[in-house]
């Protein structure tokens, strides 16, 4: 009697050359070859087959016997018109086969196009993929089409439903009256020195600061966020588009937003001299940077300023004369904010807070949307000031509702596995470092140590990445259990209500209980509705970031275009049975295949490079190390 093979269930990873491996959520992993995919896509939940060994090069060898569930529904691609039919080219290498479209199907896309195409009919062993274009992305040439085609490719869009547009264009033509400011109960801090500081091209302005120095020597620091609340009416069909977008997603030179710019743009944005609706944390914080007293009010407030942090930064940095003048109504608060800024910086470094110093790129593009400069970001002083207050805000908002036991959506961040703390010591080793403690319970502080030794040593930039890709991914979630890279016991996110969800609903339960509007009822309703704005904000936050690094990477690749043969120093950030990565000084990244390596390089290495090859549509950039004889 034959016997039944082993089956497994798992989802589907498929490489672009046609094989895939089967993920099991428990147990090995399965290598698929091409020809036992029967049609599976990446992304698909599928059973498989375990195959013997003797019919196998592996141990770990399966081949997919059905597709118990499809992920991939539509794809992004370009568009080849014949006579009597046309083809979809995915972008995505990872489908590996074209999609064929029928004439009829075909709508008014034309050959170079940029469509979207509906799956009709999944390919097997005799047939091959159809589908129907249902959208035109971009014609040919548009010179944004390959950002829109990834922006699509993700799930996400641009522009808004009819519906949502029509809410938020009504809301944002309610004007703020001084009844609606009185019956309200608000706080009225128009006749305060209260600004903003952004970068320079920012237009959701969701944040502003103020400042003063009490007569017992203790700073009075204000943080006024955006009452966006006040606009998206809890339920309503802009709130539900909120949640499914979760967050914005900032793209170079363009914004998927999670609000209409009606409101992003303009109700909410605490734009220079307009009243604006605001919900303000007010915190007296001593010479130590303790914060020993808060409140958290609604608040009507007028921004005296739109600052940019590059202006600041001089100010505090250089004692800019000539911005001191142009900005002499709140020189003096600048001043002020730097040293409390500072303190605040000390205090958190004191207590183990990790600050990886990792460089990030800027990227520019030209009219075209072709990128001619990849440089350096800089963390200036001012960049770091309103880090700094940001953090303090979210750490004291978070505390003060632990306390009340209320329903609430943290910002949380596990330790380490111990597992990874172990590779990290081994790693550390081998630049002499030391990493003290049990890897079951490291502290912040250890790290945070480590990262303070290292700075300005040849290594830095590596052992800091290395260190990063030790953590875990930061989340959002229901339970208060605390933040490690931060050190905090107590965190969230309360200052970005106009492009992330999560403080958009805190906002909702903080307002319910500072105007004693808070029930029982509430309370239950508010327990559910937090579990789900978690789970969805931390799915779509992962989105966002992948999103962000696909584009930053194609653009890279596509810069690198135009320097192909050229040669650049690099340093070795990442070594592979396949070959080494290298990442040139503005953190442009390629790699040097192992078939062309003379010898075993380390992390950490300099070395120099030519560029050999780019292509923007694998984010790939191919290096060749050169020997020192060979780069003279």
């Amino acid at each position: 009697m034959k016997r039944e093979s082993e089956r497994i269930r798992g989802t589907i990873e498929k490489h672009k050359k046609g094989f895939g491996f089967i993920r099991q959520e428990e147990g090995a992993d399965f290598f698929v070859a091409p020809d036992k995919m029967a049609g599976a896509m990446n992304g698909d939940t599928v059973e498989a087959e375990i195959l013997p060994t003797y019919m196998t090069r592996r141990s770990h060898e399966a081949k997919v016997v059905q597709i118990l569930e499809r992920k991939t529904t539509e794809l992004v691609g370009t568009f080849e018109r014949h006579k009597h039919y046309g083809f979809v080219v995915p972008d995505d290498r990872k489908v590996g086969q074209d999609v064929f479209v029928k004439r009829d199907f075909a709508r008014n896309a034309q050959t170079g196009d940029k469509v979207v195409v509906k799956i009709t009919s999944y390919s097997d062993d005799t047939h091959s993929l159809e589908g129907k274009i249902t959208e035109v992305i971009a014609r040919e040439g548009q010179p944004d089409s390959d950002v829109l085609s990834l922006i699509r490719a993700y799930g996400l869009y641009e522009t808004f439903p009819s519906r949502v547009n029509a809410e938020a264009k009504a809301r944002s033509r309610e004007p703020i009256t001084e009844a609606m400011i009185a019956e309200g109960g608000r706080l009225d801090l128009r006749g305060k020195t209260i600004f903003t500081i952004d970068g320079p091209t920012a237009k959701d302005l969701d944040d502003a600061v103020s400042i003063e120095m009490l007569t017992n020597g203790n700073y009075l620091l204000g943080v006024h966020i955006a009452d966006v609340s006040h606009y998206v009416a809890e339920d309503g069909y802009l709130d539900k588009e909120a949640l499914k977008r979760g967050t914005s997603v900032y793209l170079i030179n363009r914004v998927v937003p999670m609000l209409p710019k009606a409101l992003s743009n303009g109700s909410c944005s605490l734009n220079e001299g307009e009243d604006k609706l605001t919900l303000s944390c007010i915190m007296e914080i001593d010479g130590e940077g303790n914060v020993i007293d808060h409140s958290i009010r609604e608040s009507v407030i007028r921004s005296a300023a739109r600052l940019v942090y590059d202006d600041v930064s001089d100010i505090l940095e250089y004692d800019d004369q000539q911005l001191k003048k142009k900005y002499s109504n709140i020189a003096d608060d600048l001043k002020l904010m730097g040293e409390l800024a500072a303190i605040l910086r000390h205090r958190r470094k004191q207590k183990g807070s990790l600050d990886f110093d990792i460089s990030e790129a800027v990227i520019t593009l030209d009219e075209a949307e072709n990128p001619v400069a990849v440089e350096l970001e800089e963390r200036r002083t001012a960049n770091r000031l309103i880090e700094e207050f940001m953090l303090v805000a979210n750490e004291t908002v978070a505390e003060h509702f632990f306390w009340l036991n209320s329903p609430f959506v943290y910002r949380i961040h596990e330790k380490p596995d111990p597992e990874k703390i172990m590779d990290l010591k081994t790693y550390l080793m081998n630049f002499g470092i030391k990493l003290k403690g049990s890897a079951d319970n490291i502290y912040p502080k250890t790290l945070a140590d480590i990262i303070a030794d290292i700075e300005d040593k040849p290594y830095e930039s590596v052992v800091n990445r290395v260190m990063l890709g030790t953590m875990k991914k930061a989340r959002y979630s229901t339970e208060c259990e605390g933040h490690f890279g931060l050190a905090f016991r107590y965190y969230c996110h309360f200052t970005s209500p106009i492009r992330r969800y999560p403080d958009l609903i805190i906002h909702r339960i903080i307002k319910e209980y500072i105007t004693g509007r808070m029930t029982e009822e509430k309370l239950e309703k508010y327990r559910s509705e937090t579990e789900r704005a978690a789970d969805i904000s931390s799915r779509t936050e992962r989105i966002a970031q992948e999103l962000e690094r696909e584009v930053d990477k194609m653009k890279k690749a596509q810069f690198m275009q135009a320097h192909i043969g050229e040669e650049f120093e690099g340093v070795v950030s990442g070594v592979t049975d396949f070959g080494v990565y290298v990442e040139l000084a503005n953190t442009i990244e390629g790699m040097a295949f192992a078939s062309e390596l003379a010898r075993p390089y380390q992390l950490g290495e300099k070395v120099r490079v030519r560029v050999m090859d780019a292509r923007p549509q694998d984010r790939q950039i191919d290096f060749r190390i050169l020997d020192k004889s060979r780069s003279t």
